[in-house]
Parts: C-alpha cells; structure tokens; sequence
C-alpha cells in the first residue's frame, strides 16, 4: 500500500486523494479497491490543472536538411487546453530537434503511422517535416534521421490542405535541458498479489520493471526554473512531478505521477503472455 508521503513525492493531488476516498466511502468490512481508480483520480485532477510541457525521454537527433543553419525561432505554444486563462509560452525551434525514438522507424507494419522513410508527419506547433535519409552506427542502429521541412507550414497546417496522420513532440536540442526521469510502474503484475498460487507468496508477483530510470532525458528549456514539487503534462507521455528530495538547481529529476491512460491492462496481457 503506498504512503500518503510517497503518493505526495510521485505527484498525487490532495484534491485527487480526497475524490478517491469520497468515492469509495468507508465501510465496515475489508475491501480491495481497484489502483486504477485512484490513477483515474489523479488524472482527472491534474488535466484541469497541469501546465502541458515538451519532453523527450528516449531521445533520437532530427537534422532539417534545409532549415537554415544558425536559425531559431520561437513558437507559440499552448499551456493548458483545459484552461484558457493558462494562456501561452514560447518555445525555441531550431536545426535538430529530437523526437522520441519510438515516434521513427524505418521498416513500420502498415498501421505505424509516425515518421519514417518517405513519410511526412507535423511537429507540434511547429512544422511538417519528411523523412528522407537515415544514419545508422556501426552496429546497424538509426543514430540521426535527415528530414526536409516546408516552411509554409509553420504553426502546423498547410495552405494547400494536405494532411498529415501524426503529431510528434519534439524539443530543440541547441535549447533543451537534461533531466533523470523516473517512471513508476504497478508495484506487482498481480491485481491481488495475496491471492498467490500454491507454493508462491506476493513476492512471486513483483514487478522487475516497476521503476526505471532515464537520464539523459530533454526537456523544454523553461523547465530548468521549476521547483520541487512542481508538476506538469509531458505531452503524449503522462504527468511528472519535479522530485522533492533529489530535483535541484541545474539538475532536475523528475517522476512520472500517472501516465495518460490507464496502462493497468497491458501490464496484465504481458504478464499472462
């Protein structure tokens, strides 16, 4: 069972925890409650109110073959869909971005619908970009992804309405800050670990990939003023909390609180695999 000191570290509203506990009520017979109503909690709360950032955990060097070198600029950016008073914040563009390495492939299954060989894909806010060549390392590995941009689509549309299937999130990497990230998993890969099978006990069911940690991760480069305790939306990756006791000046470290969606499920069809 989690302490309410630990579900503060990880990021967990007061306001979360008390919509759970009004939920659930109190009764005189022990129960279990789902985890995934609490992370439903969470979630609730902090879309209404978390800030949405720009972070890249598993970062992969996008070169724009035909931006200008030396240029940057900077795009608008909104803070909170939820919130309109939120407003706006600029956010730097340059040459190389960095994208998440699974948002690329070269050879994708028909339904991958990101960047890859050939394809064009939007940059949030930003640009449509294409992909035209690749650089692999010596082990056959896609280190650097060539892209072409077309310049009449800043801001995300284009004026002859062709379409794109994807979004990508994307930080400059001449701006970027580098951050550890920590990302919290279920504790065990069983809804009840107590309910073992014969000749196994709850510690049969932990989780080998409950926690694991990224760093270097990049990161928009107004996080470098946030302060312990402060949380955000990582667009398309979930919520993150700046770390109370490890996240210092020049070296944040961040927590994922809970991910967009309830990944409960998957956890459970890999586990039965």
């Amino acid at each position: 069972m989690p302490t309410l000191t630990g579900m503060r570290r990880r990021g967990y509203t007061p306001a979360a925890i008390r919509n759970l506990c009004e939920r659930i009520g109190v009764g005189k017979k022990e129960s279990l409650v789902d985890f995934a109503l609490l992370e439903y909690c969470v979630r609730e709360d902090l879309n209404k109110k978390a800030p949405r950032v720009m972070a890249v955990l598993r970062p992969l060097k996008v070169v724009i073959t035909n931006y200008p070198e030396g240029q940057e600029e900077f795009l608008d950016a909104i803070n909170n869909p939820e919130d309109i008073a939120a407003g706006t914040r600029k956010v730097p563009f340059s040459k190389e971005p960095h994208i998440e390495r699974d948002d690329f492939m070269e050879n994708p299954p028909k339904q991958f619908f990101r960047l890859s060989p050939g394809r064009e894909v939007r940059l949030r806010y930003a640009y449509f970009i294409k992909c035209e060549s690749v650089v692999k390392d010596e082990r056959g590995e896609v280190v650097e992804v060539h892209c072409t941009y077309d310049p009449a689509t800043r801001g995300g549309d284009s004026p002859d309405g062709r379409k794109v299937k994807a979004t990508l999130h994307w930080v400059s990497a001449r701006h970027a800050i580098k951050a550890e990230v920590r990302l919290y998993d279920a504790l065990f890969t069983k809804e009840n670990p107590n309910d073992a099978e014969e000749g196994k006990d709850f510690t049969s069911y932990l989780n080998p990939k409950s926690i694991e940690v990224l760093n270097p991760c990049y990161l928009e480069p107004g996080l470098k003023d946030s302060k312990p305790g402060d949380g955000f939306q990582f667009e398309r990756l979930g919520y993150f909390c700046a770390d109370t006791v490890d996240s210092k000046p020049g070296k944040p470290v961040f927590n994922r609180t809970v991910t967009l969606k309830d990944e409960w499920a998957k956890l459970q069809k890999v586990s039965s695999k």
